[in-house]
């Protein structure tokens, strides 16, 4: 059986073994582990080897395929004999790999990793060799590939020569520039050149297998696979004395180093990975149980920030050694939700909505009885007090003991103003005399509020915070009888009072209300908006404090410790992932615990080093890719098509920066989420994307990325070219039709004119003709009236001559008397003549007949009289003066006389013909 085999068997033996995880003792909380499996990368089980190249993305050898991930993307690639690949080295812009009977090397080229076999172009293997190449390393100006039976140098010049082993070897492992070679079963040699001189002092090591060397303040380690740690000492081999190490020799070491902060790293095959303080002995067990998702530890790598990268028989593990943030997280679900918590002198006192709990040694216990809602704990001393929904409990760090059944205790706090505690509940607020007499306690009375929290500012007065809304001011005197309840949102105008915040802060409070924080005028009895506050702090959900000098705020579901410097405030960010989706709402608690900030979460808590990441480079990488393949100067970008960014970061822990983009320079900006971006709807033309990172305040610019987008084909070049010949041809058509047209249209014009002219100059004619007609008639009833008037007077005058000649008959038939008849005579044409009566009636008609005449002539001339219109209508009848005179019971030369005064009022001429301007008129 060959080594191989042999390695084989022994993993499947160790594998099938279970040691019990109470068996492995630990303290303190662990580092944050981001775990990789094998859906995420779509590779292999075993990664055998890891590394990170000069570009800051992880190389990983995972069996049948080599891994690329930058942070955003994991790539897979194959060889391209597809036979497993077995190590990995970055060395500039090479990732040198090992395979069966090949090495070569990687190169990134237009966003793809292509390969180049040296094994092969060397003729390095033949075709009966059946080696493998498991390790990979540089010393000096010589890479090293190493199987288990010879190892290829490759020298500056790219000159390959082969060595073989003595025997069958393990590994090799560079120490302080040395090359030491582990064989199987004749211990240790140190390679000279050609030469193996083999470690004769370290005989123990003689049929060990050895799975690493290293040296560590001077003096070399050596990690057995089964036999646990020796250190030389004065040139012979001592077993380490950490207390780990008999532990070791039952898990199996498959890897170990020497990492940062003098802590040595320890992978093994059945219990996972081991953080040893190499100054205090303590060691911080990470495993499938807590945040591994298995238990093999096959190979480590360190990357820019020191932190560790794991391969695992399983997948691939990130473990944040080297970040201020440590986590304690419950993966069976027993715990719940952690609502607060406090430290023993062996470990913490966790309450959730399951219960009280215990965490000392890596153990997480529940304490009895204390099953259900627990809200809050107190630390007193050596004891605890807790805040039970079924009431105010007592935990002395073993037992358990119910105090009182003030229920749903919320927030127990010491009053500094008024030497008692108080303790906000469902029912309102209860006060104690003594924290260590909880029997004895008493309501505030006339205030039976539900209150989550409480504050105080002065002695005589603390302000609540109802669970659901609104804030209240509760006055009392020194027997803590009530003296006033106010409720001072609502007494100020504050109708949307949900979810009121109470936060002290330099010894002030603070009160978040509606979006919108106050501060208390004492003078006023007035809320007042806070301009400081409400400048530093617009849009937060929620507040937390620390201390006097700390607090955090949740913005965006970001989480920022902020302290307060001489022009404002500065932000820190806790990143994201430490707590992602594991805050509880309205009941986020910060704990200031020797220099770190302990924060609740769902499944736990983390502890967080205010300020304990060294600034790094927080420039980023950005690239782009179109249809899968990386964006080059000559892609072309339809604009119905998503463009991929890939926004990548040279860190990958606790430094790696949150990123926000905008696009062409607008206003508004967005979240990268992972890295990653997927540009839809897109334009045409030039696309700008800046990449910016925000510290709470301000966004700052720290990459761009520009691509060119093809406009759409109905918007490209030639199809504009179309356009503006269509349009020309349009035009063109268009300016002929519209001659046409227009001249169609002038001679229409033209002839409509014509025709509008004959048509005019007919209803002129016929106009005139009627005009005429009209003129005509009108001089005819003139005329007739004027004829009738004639006659009617004629006649009546005709008509008395006759009666009288009638009468003048009769007389001188009758009588003889000469006398007598002269008399008759006188008296009948004295009766004959026209009486005053029949004149008037004359008169009467005759101005009836000539009215509008009438009316025309006062109105031209107001100044005639009566005799003058009569006058002019005698003269409008066409009349002689000689027929006007009997009519006028004038004489003639009465007539004319009368006649020459109506010319002067008339203002004739002697040529005008009075009787023509009565007719006209």
């Amino acid at each position: 059986m060959n080594v191989i085999s042999r390695l084989f068997a022994l993993f499947s033996l160790v594998f099938s073994a279970s040691v019990s995880a109470q068996d492995i003792p630990g303290v303190g909380l662990l580092p944050f582990v981001e775990n990789f499996v094998k859906s995420d990368y779509q590779g292999d089980n075993q990664v055998w080897n890891l590394t990170q190249g000069a570009d800051n993305a992880m190389y990983v050898a995972n069996n049948h395929y080599f891994l690329r991930y930058n942070g955003v993307k994991w790539e897979r690639y194959t060889l391209p004999n597809k036979s497993i690949i077995r190590s990995v080295m970055s060395h500039g812009d090479r990732i040198y790999s090992g395979s069966y009977n090949d090495f070569g090397y990687w190169k990134r080229v237009s966003g793809k990793m292509t390969y180049t076999s040296i094994a092969s172009k060397a003729k390095c293997f033949s075709a009966d060799d059946n080696e493998e190449i498991w390790k990979i390393f540089k010393v000096g100006n010589t890479i090293y590939f190493q199987t288990f039976n010879e190892i290829f140098t490759m020298s500056n010049s790219g000159k390959i020569a082969k060595t073989r082993f003595p025997y069958q070897i393990s590994y090799c492992y560079v120490v302080d520039g040395k090359i030491y070679v582990a064989t199987v079963k004749h211990g240790v040699y140190v390679m000279n050149g050609k030469r193996f001189d083999k470690k004769e002092n370290w005989s123990e090591l003689i049929g060990e297998v050895i799975h690493h060397i290293d040296s560590y303040k001077g003096q070399i380690y050596v990690f057995t696979r089964t036999n646990g740690i020796f250190i030389e000492q004065n040139g012979k081999l001592q077993p380490w004395t950490g207390k780990l190490n008999e532990s070791l020799k039952n898990h199996i070491i498959l890897s170990a180093k020497f990492i940062k902060n003098n802590t040595l790293a320890i992978g093994t095959g059945l219990q996972g990975l081991f953080l040893v303080d190499l100054e205090t002995g303590n060691y911080r067990h990470l495993s499938r149980e807590n945040s591994l998702k298995n238990n093999a530890v096959l190979s480590f790598a360190q990357d820019k920030e020191q932190d560790l990268w794991l391969g695992l028989d399983n997948g691939i593990a990130h473990v944040e050694v080297n970040s201020p943030v440590d986590v304690f997280s419950d993966n069976s679900g027993v715990m719940g939700s952690v609502y607060a918590l406090s430290t023993m002198t062996d470990g913490y006192v966790l309450v959730t909505n399951n219960g009280v709990f215990t965490y000392r040694n890596a153990t997480l216990q529940s304490v009895p009885g204390s099953q259900g809602q627990v809200w809050d704990v107190y630390k007193n001393g050596d004891k605890f007090i807790i805040g039970h929904n079924d009431g105010t409990l007592v935990f002395d760090g073993r037992d358990l003991s119910k105090a009182n059944t003030v229920n749903g205790g919320w927030k127990f706090m010491k009053s500094e103003f008024d030497n008692v505690y108080f303790q906000a509940n469902y029912a309102g607020v209860v006060w104690y005399k003594d924290a260590t007499d909880l029997a004895n306690f008493k309501f505030i009375p006339g205030f039976t509020k539900p209150v989550r929290n409480i504050e105080q500012k002065r002695p005589g007065e603390f302000w609540a915070a109802d669970n659901y809304k609104s804030l209240y001011r509760v006055a009392y005197d020194k027997n803590f009888q009530t003296t006033k309840v106010e409720n001072v949102s609502q007494q100020n105008g504050i109708k949307n009072d949900f979810g009121v915040k109470i936060f002290s802060y330099k010894n002030e409070l603070f009160f978040l209300i509606d979006k919108s924080w106050y501060t208390y005028n004492s003078v006023s009895g007035k809320l007042e908006k806070d301009t400081m506050f409400n400048k530093s702090f617009t849009g937060i959900s929620d507040i937390v404090p620390v201390d006097q000098d700390r607090f955090i705020v949740e913005k965006s579901g970001l989480l920022y410790v902020v302290h307060q410097n001489k022009s404002g405030f500065d932000w820190e960010l806790i990143p994201e992932k430490y707590y992602d989706g594991k805050v509880i709402l309205e009941n986020t608690k910060a704990y200031k615990i020797g220099e770190k900030i302990y924060l609740n979460l769902d499944d736990g808590f983390i502890s967080y080093r205010p300020g304990g990441s060294v600034s790094g480079d927080s420039k980023v990488k950005v690239e782009g890719y179109y249809e899968g393949e990386f964006i080059s100067d000559g892609t072309k970008i339809r604009n119905d098509k998503p463009v991929e960014l890939q926004v990548i970061s040279p860190y990958f822990g606790y430094r790696r920066p949150n990123l926000y983009f905008n696009r062409n320079g607008s206003g508004n900006y967005e979240r990268v989420e992972d890295g990653r971006l997927v540009l839809n709807n897109l334009s045409g033309g030039n696309q700008e994307i800046g990449i910016y990172t925000f510290d709470g305040k301000n966004y700052d610019k720290i990459a761009e990325y520009t691509f060119y987008v093809m406009f759409p084909w109905y918007i490209s070049f030639w199809m504009i070219l179309v356009y503006l010949l269509v349009i020309a041809g349009i035009f063109l058509l268009y300016s002929r039709w519209n001659h046409l047209r227009t001249k169609q249209k002038l001679q229409l014009q033209e002839e409509e004119l014509k025709h509008q002219g004959e048509i005019m100059e007919m209803e002129l004619k016929r106009q005139n003709e009627l005009n005429i007609q009209a003129y005509e008639k009108h001089i005819l009833e003139l005329e007739l009236q004027s004829k009738s008037s004639q006659v009617a007077g004629k006649s009546l005058s005709i008509a008395k001559q006759s009666e009288m000649i009638e009468n003048i008959e009769k007389i001188l038939d009758s009588e003889s008397n000469i006398g007598r008849i002269k008399s008759d005579i006188k008296k009948a044409i004295k009766y004959n003549a026209v009486n005053k009566h029949e004149w008037e009636s004359f008169e009467y008609n005759l101005s009836q007949v000539h009215n509008e005449f009438v009316k025309n002539l006062t109105t031209r001339f107001p100044q005639l009289t009566s005799k003058d219109i009569r006058l002019s209508i005698y003269l409008r009848m066409n009349l002689s003066s000689k027929e006007i005179a009997p009519l006028m019971n004038i004489s003639f030369r009465g007539v004319e006389l009368h006649r020459y005064r109506l010319r002067k009022k008339l203002d004739l001429s002697a040529d005008e013909n009075i009787s023509k301007f009565m007719m006209l008129l």
